[in-house]
């Protein structure tokens, strides 16, 4: 698809150089799941000195219509759809076996893919639809059983946002929210279990439900939203006791119209995000957002936030007793918790939105991806120092590796569509390797295979720098930036001469020909008029102050000094003298009438003038607003998931478009 570049794959440190070889060829061949506009396929490296690319034993399928891709948590299996089906192949343990196909699933529209935690179970979401057939609708989330393909369970879902089920460690029990009411299978009998609910829990519309990892049973948290002025409240149940009074924990807040429940690894504590949609303070455009803890021993907080703003991320640390939250207003602030909620140790303030631990939580990156320019760090946790600090600019997609050490950073569409591509870079910051993707394709998604615990040592972090290769990509000039009329003047040349015409006409360019020379020829009579009237003037007051003292020659040194005036007047402004008499008469007129000629006339012009620049200021904002909504409307074909603000914009369309006409018509 792409040309690529050989690389060196890090060496294994500590060792020598027969055993590096040696431990190099006992790791497993990760692959990289890639999805583009063209295919679907699987990328992996040969070994030492080799690129990633892909090979002859991998899977490759040719599609335009691939909506997911998805690898079981265990690595057992990688799913996908191609718009025709869904695929599931079966993953070889040795190298150069081929991938065999377990089963497939007559799901053309299928949109998001999701496996069980054993990998015994493929989840399927569509987009809900209503045909004339169907006016109340299909059934759009699906579970399927992987050793038989066959469907086991299927339900309305309509929620894109939250529609994941949630499943037990050992997949004993299934549960999921439908019209705000908690449903519980069990399925310790085996797939008869989803033919009947056998527990529930009743709740309001937006109610949002949620697993513990780690224990068998588990624990379980259940939000319910408030209304009409009552809290919302978030309670901590251990399954199957679910009655009222056997609560765990229970916590209650108010500002939450949206809370994300984050358990840690070993199911023991949950964090609670919880979010406004809009802040009725004004502070801040994305709402109220704030922090809670809550532990399966019972005990609740607030995780105190010591700047204001907004909670950018929050994650646990696999070892599931600290996790680290970046928050406040630009430059956001970065903290490492405790289970008690109290900071161990502050990362400073950066450019930063995101967090992401390695699978052994022994290092941390932190990085300032979408409006932020793409810095990263990476941190040793233990030791509290940072290790690398690189640019990853316009990156969409961030990723470790399952040894800890590698990490893949890719631009993707639809987010992006150009530039597309990805690297992998060194936990050092070295780059490894680097593919950009051909023109006239697009990168959609990629993820790491996936392996099960234990599969793979954690790494021992050292500060040497790992070699790697040069990005072809050039790089950004670190030089200041001059404003284009400086850099002229630094040449000697005249800035005036090199601006750009007025586009709309009337308006002109500052300090550039069209009106604007005009108006410095304007200048230029207006200064030989006012010369005029200041000799005029001085030659007046000569008169008066002669005729005072009594001269008898005054007015004949006035009836003399006149002509010679006007002489003068006539060699500095050449003009015919008919115009000379309208200039005269139009100054006498104002002399007369000062408020006339030089405040009417000149409020009507600046009225007309204003009046035009608002009509046109007016007709550039809605052509704006329809252009934001031509490409609203052009995400959403693409199967994209708008916010509610943008989805109301859309719906402005058709009164944008009258507004636009009126003004054209008036104009």
């Amino acid at each position: 698809m792409s040309s690529l570049r050989s690389i060196e794959i890090f060496p294994v440190h500590g060792l020598s150089e027969e055993k590096k070889v040696i431990e190099i060829m006992k790791m497993p061949p990760t692959s990289l799941a890639i999805r583009s506009s063209v295919a679907v396929e699987l990328w992996s490296s040969a070994g030492a000195k080799q690129p990633y690319e892909h090979k002859p034993n991998l899977p490759r399928e040719e599609t335009k219509s691939s909506r997911s891709i998805c690898f079981s948590p265990d690595g057992r299996h990688f799913a996908y759809s191609n718009g025709v089906e869904v695929k599931v192949l079966r993953v070889p343990a040795a190298n150069d076996a081929n991938w065999e196909v377990e089963c497939k699933l007559p799901r053309p529209k299928a949109f998001y893919l999701k496996f069980s935690p054993r990998g015994n179970y493929l989840c399927t979401w569509e987009h809900y639809a209503i045909t004339k057939d169907r006016p109340e609708g299909s059934a759009n989330l699906l579970v399927y059983e992987i050793a038989t393909g066959t469907e086991v369970f299927a339900i309305v879902q309509k929620n894109q946002t939250d529609w994941e089920p949630s499943w037990s460690s050992d997949e004993s029990i299934f549960a999921l929210v439908v019209g705000g009411e908690a449903l519980f299978y069990d399925l310790g009998a085996g797939t008869a279990g989803f033919a009947s609910t056998s527990r529930k829990i009743g709740g309001s519309r937006g109610g949002m439900l949620s697993l513990g990892p780690g224990h068998c049973p588990p624990f379980l948290a259940f939000y319910t939203p408030g209304a009409k002025g009552a809290p919302s409240m978030c309670k901590l149940y251990k399954y199957p006791a679910l009655a009222q009074n056997q609560t765990v924990a229970c916590k209650s807040f108010f500002q939450a119209d949206r809370v994300d429940m984050l358990w840690n690894k070993r199911g023991t504590g949950v964090l609670l995000v919880t979010s406004t949609e809009v802040d009725k303070t004004g502070a801040s455009y994305y709402g109220n957002q704030a922090l809670h803890f809550m532990a399966t021993k019972g005990d609740t907080c607030s995780v105190p936030l010591s700047k204001e703003g907004p909670v950018h991320s929050v994650k646990w640390s696999p070892k599931a007793t600290e996790f680290v939250v970046v928050y406040g207003f630009m430059p956001s602030k970065a903290a490492l918790y405790n289970l008690k909620c109290d900071v161990i140790f502050d990362f400073g303030e950066g450019p930063r939105n995101s967090a992401y631990f390695n699978p052994f939580g022994n290092l941390i990156a932190l990085a300032g991806f979408g409006n932020l320019p793409g810095a990263v760090e990476v941190w040793d946790v233990s030791k509290r120092e940072r290790l690398a600090n690189l640019k990853c600019a316009d990156t969409t997609h961030f990723e470790w590796h399952p040894n800890g050490e590698w990490f893949v950073t890719a631009t993707t569409a639809p987010r992006l569509r150009i530039s597309n591509g990805f690297k992998i870079y060194h936990y050092s910051g070295a780059l490894l390797h680097e593919t950009l993707w051909p023109q006239g394709q697009e990168l959609l998604g990629l993820e790491w295979q996936q392996y099960p615990d234990n599969t793979f040592a954690e790494p021992k972090i050292t500060k040497a720098k790992h070699e790697g290769i040069k990005s072809s990509q050039p790089e950004a000039s670190k030089k200041a930036y001059t404003p284009p009329h400086l850099r002229l003047l630094k040449e000697g040349k005249n800035p005036e001469k090199y601006l750009p015409q007025p586009t709309v006409p009337g308006l002109a360019v500052q300090g550039g020909g069209g009106a604007a020379a005009g108006s410095a020829a304007n200048n230029k009579n207006k200064r030989k008029n006012n010369n005029n009237n200041i000799n005029k003037t001085k030659g007046n007051n000569n008169i008066n102050n002669k005729r005072e003292a009594g001269d008898a020659n005054a007015t004949t040194a006035a009836v003399t000094a006149a002509p010679t005036e006007s002489q003068e007047s006539f060699k500095q402004n050449p003009r015919p003298r008919q115009q000379q008499q309208h200039h005269h008469t139009q100054q006498q007129q104002s002399e007369q009438s000062p408020s006339l000629a030089n405040g009417n006339v000149g409020h009507n012009n600046h009225n007309n003038s204003n009046n035009n620049s608002e009509k046109d200021r007016k007709i550039r904002s809605v052509a704006k607003k329809l252009s934001d909504i031509k490409k609203l409307k052009s995400r959403q074909s693409q199967g994209e998931t708008l916010e509610l603000n943008q989805l109301n914009k859309i719906e402005m369309e058709a009164s944008y478009l009258d507004e636009l006409k009126a003004l054209k018509l008036s104009a």
